[in-house]
């Protein structure tokens, strides 16, 4: 990469140079390193072997990585350039423009469903002091970002356009032909919001992250001109959202959807009840508080990967599911105000996802394991709580001396000790128990995910039950109670260490 920076000497821009060193740091972004975070090994070892460089190019890299740099790398690199400056290292004419820009304006294109967002933040180089229009000062350019809402809202797409004026022209224009098109300006500060937002989402832990081959190239580079914009009151994204949904108001939306002209054809009315909550905690717990928001994609997402993945739905329930989901589209587009072009589409979505539900979700009695049981293990019906339950809790039926393990709830606290005790015969070390407990109930509740994230990681790679809880319990007896520590530890195991 140092020898690589040497074309850096050659580009005329600042905004060229930036684009470079984004695409070329982009070349590690969601990576996964062994000892450490990859931003530090690989970042802040670019950062130190630049420095020991002490070339031309060597100093423009650190000049430009002092602004699209991690925090730790920015301030290292800042560093190092005034020290290489300082000995007389020379650099482009243009290095001192890195970065120097100011918004000249934000705006969203989003389609009528809510689906998506399209942000377009423009800018321009900063003027020198002396009041005259520095070399280039008139480059303006567009940052451009798409939020999906069926992905968490998570920003999976990005890019830099140079032609901002015509960018702009065919995206109004756009929304002005298509009813089903939304284009707006809006302040720089909710763009900030929303887009710190979106990014985050894109750094949760997804081995690798669900975004398009270019998201990776122009994301330091995003990321730098977010700080451009001012800072204002935090936002949730997207940009309307609803308030927040209390229980009673989940409640209250749920009757008046049953009592709506939409459900009146609905032939059970207990199962299209129980069907209904679960639509509106969708919309709720995955949709940012927007359970009316109704879209082809976000149906097919909820029947066909949701629903399979966290529910567990009775055979009255599976077969109510779909017709309750098509009267819901029904009743939440026209309280929305969605185009009628939109509800036809999404309810064709409905029923195109409606034939393949059968095979997508899989009747929890085909798992082998009967309903009593399952009731044990998922009292709360969260079907992705199954396989990390069944690896807390192996020993839940037959009988082990006086005790019948088929009346034991693992839920409970009492009853849980004694089924670890049962599956830990021979080890009654009361300290090794309890951290047995400790990771037993923090798998049951999921906390933190990472912890069966990594516990597949190792069965994967052949490593028994026993050998991978002892690692477990070893990691977080070092770590202690920081969750953001204690994830990053979880995160870095890929393997069980020698002499462990």
């Amino acid at each position: 990469m140092v020898q690589a920076a040497r074309e850096l000497l050659a580009v005329r821009s600042p905004l060229d140079a930036e684009l470079m060193v984004s695409d070329m740091v982009g070349a590690w972004w969601g990576r996964r390193v062994r000892g450490g975070d990859v931003e530090q090994v690989l970042g802040e070892g670019l950062v130190d072997y630049a420095a020991k460089a002490g070339t031309p190019a060597s100093l423009t890299l650190l000049i430009c990585l002092a602004y699209l740099g991690t925090a730790r790398q920015g301030a290292k690199a800042e560093g190092a350039a005034l020290a290489m400056m300082e000995s007389g290292v020379a650099r482009p004419g243009w290095a001192d423009r890195v970065g120097a820009v100011k918004p000249t304006g934000c705006y969203v294109s989003r389609d009528a469903y809510g689906d998506q967002d399209t942000v377009i933040c423009t800018f321009g180089y900063r003027w020198n002091e002396e009041g005259a229009a520095a070399p280039h000062a008139q480059d303006r350019h567009a940052l451009v970002v798409v939020v999906d809402y069926n992905m968490s809202g998570m920003a999976r797409d990005a890019w830099v356009s140079s032609h901002v004026d015509k960018l702009i022209d065919e995206a109004r224009a756009e929304a002005e032909a298509n009813p089903m098109l939304l284009f707006e300006e809006v302040e720089p500060q909710q763009a900030r919001a929303l887009l710190e937002s979106a990014m985050r989402a894109t750094r949760e832990p997804k081995n690798p992250p669900p975004v398009s081959d270019s998201y990776s190239a122009y994301h330091a580079f995003a990321r730098s001109r977010l700080k451009a914009l001012p800072p204002g009151r935090k936002r949730p994204a997207p940009l309307h959202s609803e308030a927040p949904y209390s229980r009673e108001r989940r409640a209250m939306l749920a009757a008046e959807f049953l009592a709506s002209d939409a459900a009146e054809h609905l032939s059970d009315p207990s199962a299209a009840s129980r069907c209904a909550d679960h639509i509106i905690d969708y919309g709720c717990e995955q949709d940012f508080d927007r359970p009316l928001r109704v879209s082809p994609t976000k149906c097919e997402t909820f029947l066909l990967e949701w629903l399979p993945r966290k529910v567990m739905l009775s055979h009255a329930e599976q077969e109510a599911m779909p017709h309750v989901l098509a009267a819901w589209v029904r009743f939440a587009a026209r309280r929305t105000g969605l185009p009628e072009p939109g509800i036809t589409a999404t309810l064709d979505g409905v029923w195109e996802a409606t034939a393949r539900f059968p095979e997508a979700y899989r009747d929890p009695a085909s798992f082998g394991l009967d309903m009593a049981l399952m009731e044990r293990l998922l009292p709360d019906g969260d079907l992705s709580a199954l396989a990390r339950r069944v690896f807390a809790f192996p020993i839940l039926q037959g009988r082990h001396g006086e005790v019948d393990l088929d009346t034991l709830n693992p839920a409970d606290e009492a009853d849980r000790r004694i089924l670890l005790e049962i599956d830990h015969v021979g080890e009654l070390d009361e300290q090794h128990l309890a951290w047995h407990e400790e990771i037993a109930t923090r798998l049951w509740e999921g906390d933190p995910p990472q912890l069966w994230e990594a516990a597949q990681r190792l069965l994967d790679l052949g490593h028994d039950r026993h050998e991978v809880l002892h690692v477990l319990i070893e990691i977080v007896e070092r770590i202690g109670a920081d969750p953001e520590e204690l994830a990053s530890a979880l995160d870095d195991i890929a393997d069980i260490p020698d002499g462990l």
